[in-house]
C-alpha cells in the first residue's frame, strides 16, 4: 500500500482571536485524521508560544511558538477582534514565512493580517461581509468579492465569517482525501457538505435592506411567501398601490436593489432550500419556486451557482441516517 502523504496544518493564534475560526477548521482536520490516519498533523502556535485569550474569553494554549514552527503544508490564519489591531510582529512573521506554505488559508477577518503583509495583492479574496469595504479601502491592490462563502485564488484560500471556515476546511479535505472523507466528517459534525464557495454569505432577506415604507415592506414579505406568484413589476406595484415606475424607483431606493433582482434571489433561495430539505422532484420545485419549468430553473442555478439543480442537490443535501 502506498504511503499516505501527511499534510501539516498550522493554525495561528493571537489575543482576541475568534474561537470558532480556530476550532471549526481544527475539528474538520482532526476529524479527517481520525478517518484517514496519517493524513494530517494539526498544530497551533502563537507568536511566543504563550496562551491567548479569545474574543469570547476562552483561553487557548498553543502547541508551540511561531518562531519555532516548521513551515506547514497549510497555514490557517483565523479572524477576530485581534486582526483589527496592528501587530507588526505577526505581520512580519507572515510576510517572511507564509509564502513558503503550500496553501495559505484565512478565515473571516484573518484576511486582514494577510493583506497587511502584502500576501493578497492582486488576488481575488473574501472576508466577513461587515469588513469587505474596510479591506478593499485599506488594501486597494486586493480584489475583494463581497458575496461568496469562500474563494480560491491559486494557493490562497479565503473564507467569509465564522462558520464559513468549516465550509472551507471541508472543501480542503475533499480536495485532499476525496468526497467520501469530507461527507463522513460533515455528517459527524452535523453540517452540510458543503455550501458551495460562491453561495451568498447570507439570505436575501438579510442581504437586502428592509424597506422603510410600509407598502414596500409588505411587498417584500409577499415575495418571500409567494415565490410562485406573478411577481412582475406591474403586479407588485399594484399590491403597493403605486405606478410601476414609481414602485420600481421607490423599491430600489429603499432596499438597494431592483424588484427583479430581489425576486430572482428569493426564488433561487427558495429552490435551494427545497432541494436541500425535501425529496420533491425538480419539476415540482421549479413550479413552487416560480420558475415554471425545470429548464428555466436550471439556467438560473448555473448562472448563479455554477451547478444545475440536480447536481446541487447531490452535492449539498445533508445525509440523513435512520
Amino acid at each position: 500500500m502506498a504511503q499516505r502523504t501527511v499534510r501539516t496544518v498550522l493554525l495561528v493564534l493571537f489575543d482576541d482571536v475568534q474561537s470558532l475560526d480556530v476550532t471549526g477548521p481544527l475539528e474538520v482536520f482532526t476529524g479527517a485524521e481520525q478517518y484517514a490516519p496519517g493524513s494530517y498533523r494539526v498544530r497551533t502556535a502563537s507568536l511566543d508560544g504563550s496562551p491567548v485569550r479569545t474574543d469570547s474569553g476562552l483561553t487557548l494554549v498553543p502547541d508551540e511558538a511561531l518562531t519555532h514552527a516548521r513551515v506547514p503544508h497549510t497555514l490557517v490564519v483565523p479572524g477576530g477582534r485581534g486582526t483589527r489591531r496592528d501587530s507588526p510582529e505577526l505581520t512580519d512573521w507572515l510576510r517572511t514565512h507564509a509564502p513558503r506554505a503550500e496553501r495559505l488559508v484565512s478565515v473571516c477577518t484573518g484576511a486582514i493580517p494577510l493583506a497587511a503583509a502584502g500576501l493578497l495583492d492582486g488576488r481575488r479574496v473574501t472576508t466577513h461581509w461587515a469588513y469587505c469595504d474596510t479591506l478593499a479601502r485599506d488594501h486597494p491592490a486586493v480584489r475583494v468579492d463581497r458575496d461568496p462563502v469562500y474563494v480560491r485564488d491559486g494557493s490562497v484560500y479565503t473564507s467569509a465569517g465564522v462558520t464559513c471556515g468549516i465550509d472551507l476546511a471541508l472543501a480542503l479535505v475533499e480536495e485532499d482525501l476525496g468526497r467520501d472523507a469530507a461527507l463522513i466528517i460533515a455528517r459527524h459534525l452535523v453540517v452540510f457538505l458543503r455550501r458551495p464557495g460562491n453561495q451568498a454569505q447570507f439570505s436575501v432577506q438579510l442581504a437586502a435592506q428592509t424597506a422603510q415604507r410600509e407598502p414596500l415592506r409588505e411587498v417584500q414579505q409577499w415575495i418571500t411567501e409567494n415565490p410562485d406568484a406573478d411577481l412582475s413589476v406591474e403586479a407588485l406595484a399594484a399590491r403597493a398601490l403605486l405606478s410601476p415606475r414609481h414602485f420600481a424607483r421607490a423599491f430600489r431606493a429603499d432596499t438597494g436593489t431592483t424588484p427583479g433582482r430581489y425576486v430572482d434571489r428569493v426564488r433561487l433561495e427558495h429552490a435551494r432550500r427545497l432541494l436541500e430539505d425535501t425529496a420533491d422532484g425538480i419539476e415540482e420545485i421549479s413550479r413552487a419556486s416560480g420558475y415554471g419549468t425545470p429548464e428555466a430553473m436550471r439556467r438560473a442555478f448555473v448562472r448563479a451557482l455554477g451547478a444545475a439543480p440536480a447536481e446541487y442537490r447531490r452535492r449539498f443535501r445533508p445525509l440523513i441516517t435512520r
